[in-house]
């Protein structure tokens, strides 16, 4: 039987997602067969397995950490926001339908209880070692008759729990004991331990409150973790947003339009770890500026986002710009934007039939109850964007979206899928407009290509008049060395040997 050690926090956004993988690469580092679960997970950032399924972006981090190829059963009920109190529920990786918060947690989430436990058997029969995350508070209790992923997990399990308080954001302790507080004794009596995360300074001068922290709830300090910077590991929702700063100005400024429905920014991870760019979120009020390269991103509902543009003045500033001359990029719901037209004939995303477009490119969607869940690879076509040659690259990616676009006259394409879930096919996906400096895409990742991303941002320094830079930034390795960074980090923040302990022993 594999051993367990849950996760759980004291609020969102504490910290659970990254000491969650940063468990799974000690664990890895330490001899053992370890995965990553989280029984539901609300997040726009998603990502699609090899099979084709759809799953929440932060169990991929945690598989990778792990030395894992992701799989659904890390996370087998994915919410997906589609407006106010409302999401898309993804169960097993695919689309039951939009529900209600109200129609969720009263009627349908325990009943995906069953699906979760035959989960919990197929890792418990293949890992050694699971490590499990929560989500939100398992102090909140108007949801807990309805609980799958908290309290109700760690029970089904016996599984010892450490609660997380983010100490950064302030009233850490008021937050563990008052968490403490409104457990039932039971519930209290999993949580073995407090860790203390996103610390900023001295811990001598920490030590007080530690030691009463420890005296008042009874329970021991796992550790304190520092504050981490710039991890350069996938975020799990549109929160981490807040974190990003544009930091210092480089020799190329990308502009990534933050709408209220953003979804799969990790697109643009890899962007952001080259040594030549700076991304800078644009958030409402802001001006676009005059940046190297425009990109409208994904969307969880695409309708909602396009008028989000328009109302906020952001589709001129984007047709001023691009008749000025500056790129534009858009991915899957931003490319479904740039056509002419949208329909939503069984009103998927909104009560409208029909909405124009920002109509930069030569085509029109129409939304459809089915979604599209695909890894993909993929070639460049010709000379590409910006005149990008990458024929002799294979790029891969992956498609997550609702719609069929229909091409209203001959144009020209971006790619060339050969594969989708591992099927060989010849299929051309997206569209290069105005001279080629406009395109869109349905493939996520793309720039998670290195050969690629680095051919896109010399054609942007040579626009510039900057010399290309000949060096290849490799994410493999760049994402390796962060989940060791920040294990090695967390090893030597956490009381491993208690850890281990409260785990039944090394």
């Amino acid at each position: 039987m594999a051993k367990t050690i849950m996760l759980q926090g004291t609020s969102s956004h504490v910290g659970k997602s990254i000491l969650t993988t940063a468990l799974c690469r000690i664990f890895l580092q330490d001899g053992y067969k370890v995965v990553p679960f989280k029984a539901q997970n609300m997040a726009l950032n998603s990502y699609v397995t090899k099979t084709g399924e759809e799953m929440g972006r932060a169990q991929v981090a945690q598989a990778e950490a792990a030395g894992l190829e992701p799989m659904v059963e890390m996370n087998p009920v994915l919410l997906k926001p589609t407006g106010n109190s409302s999401s898309q529920v993804i169960l097993m990786g695919k689309p039951i339908g939009n529900m209600s918060a109200k129609e969720y947690h009263t009627g349908y989430s325990v009943k995906a209880l069953d699906v979760i436990k035959e989960c919990l058997d197929k890792l418990d029969s293949e890992f050694d070692t699971i490590v499990i995350e929560g989500a939100g508070s398992p102090a909140e209790v108007n949801l807990k008759a309805n609980d799958i992923v908290n309290m109700r997990i760690a029970k089904l399990l016996s599984a010892p729990v450490f609660l997380i308080a983010d100490i950064d954001r302030g009233g850490a302790l008021a937050a563990v004991v008052g968490t403490l507080e409104l457990l039932e004794p039971d519930e209290r009596a999993l949580i073995k331990g407090i860790i203390i995360n996103k610390f900023r300074g001295d811990l001598d001068l920490l030590k007080p409150a530690l030691d009463f922290l420890e005296a008042k709830t009874g329970k021991p300090v796992i550790g304190v973790v520092p504050h981490l910077d710039k991890l350069g590991i996938d975020d799990e929702d549109s929160v981490s947003l807040d974190d990003k700063q544009s930091g210092e100005a480089r020799d190329l400024e990308i502009a990534v339009l933050r709408t209220p429905k953003i979804s799969n920014f990790t697109d643009f991870d890899a962007l952001e770890s080259e040594v030549d760019v700076s991304v800078r979120y644009i958030k409402p009020g802001e001006s676009i500026g005059k940046p190297d390269l425009i990109i409208v991103p994904g969307s969880k509902n695409t309708i909602e986002d396009l008028l989000y543009l328009r109302a906020q003045g952001y589709e001129e500033e984007i047709l001023t710009l691009v008749a000025a001359g500056t790129p534009l990029i858009g991915i899957c719901g931003g490319y479904q934007m740039l056509g002419k037209e949208i329909f939503d004939p069984e009103h998927t995303e909104s009560t409208l039939d029909r909405i124009r477009g920002i109509g930069l490119l030569d085509f029109t969607t129409t939304f459809a109850a089915q979604k599209v869940t695909h890894q993909v690879t993929a070639h460049n076509i010709g000379n590409g964007f910006l005149g990008i040659d990458s024929r002799s690259d294979t790029l891969t990616g992956y498609e997550i979206h609702m719609g069929h676009t229909e091409f209203l006259g001959p144009v020209d394409h971006a790619f060339t899928i050969i594969s989708r879930s591992g099927k060989e096919i010849q299929a051309p996906d997206g569209v290069i407009g105005y001279q080629g400096r406009v395109m869109g895409t349905y493939i996520h990742g793309i720039f998670d290509n290195d050969s690629y991303r680095r051919k896109l941002l010399n054609a942007l320094r040579t626009i510039k008049g900057l010399a290309p830079i000949t060096v290849i930034n490799d994410t493999y390795t760049r994402k390796q060395n962060s989940y060791n960074r920040l294990a090695d980090t967390v090893r030597h923040s956490l009381n491993m040997d208690l850890v281990y302990e409260c785990m039944g022993g090394r």
